[in-house]
């Protein structure tokens, strides 16, 4: 039982940003975020399954933004030319939050835990970190997903400095930064769709592979993990 005197993160002091402003290029280049999963295109899925988990949900999008938009929600593009990957995401949701804290997920990955907020909130109390970061286990060790993660919103400049250098993989920016870990058991609640097979599988919840996302070592992310 929670002492009473614990410092928590209550959920209305975090806004959540769905990532959906990849090029999906793995799917033949088609907006992924908008692409259905059970019926419903996956950032709305998304977006849905970090509602309850949050105070306010935004939307990174780059293309289609009114029909984003008509998911009630505001719609952030990039606002960097070049689109450096997740991390636009990630400035878009610091740019925007009125919150001290922002999570950050992928549209592409519709089953991630319904505790996930609430758990890297803890991680970062407890390991007094400014961001936290989910995480699961494998033959390997410990493999990050690093687009799950749950920030300080004063992160700001830091970012767009790093942005700024030329950088953009998530994970160097990163390990700029104390970062706590937490663990996720399931590793297939991490599981993400990179193409149309990929995502077919995903519609049969119980044929899913204890697979992890992929990452592009390239741009330091999930392989189009941000749509």
């Amino acid at each position: 039982m929670r002492s009473p005197f614990a410092p928590v993160i209550e959920r209305i002091q975090i806004s959540g940003i769905v990532l959906a402003g990849g090029r999906g290029h793995r799917m033949g280049g088609v907006d992924k975020g908008l692409q259905p999963h059970l019926g419903t295109p996956l950032a709305l899925h998304a977006m849905q399954r970090l509602s309850p988990q949050v105070g306010t949900v935004m939307i990174s999008a780059n293309r289609h933004l009114d029909v984003y938009a008509s998911f009630g929600v505001p719609v952030w593009p990039d606002a960097m030319a070049d689109h450096p990957g997740p991390l636009a995401g990630f400035l878009a949701g610091l740019a925007h939050c009125k919150t001290p804290y922002l999570v950050t997920v992928p549209c592409d990955t519709p089953n991630f835990p319904t505790d996930l907020v609430a758990r890297l909130a803890a991680g970062l109390l407890t390991q007094r970190a400014p961001i936290a970061v989910a995480a699961t286990r494998d033959a390997a060790g410990v493999q990050l997903q690093p687009v799950f993660c749950l920030m300080g919103a004063d992160l700001k400049d830091s970012l767009l400095d790093f942005i700024a250098s030329g950088q953009r993989q998530v994970e160097r920016w990163l390990a700029l930064h104390h970062c706590a870990t937490v663990v996720f058991d399931d590793a297939a609640d991490f599981t993400n769709a990179n193409t149309a097979q990929e995502l077919q599988q995903l519609q049969v919840p119980e044929a899913l592979p204890g697979v992890q996302q992929t990452v592009d070592r390239d741009e330091g992310r999930p392989v189009d993990g941000r749509g």
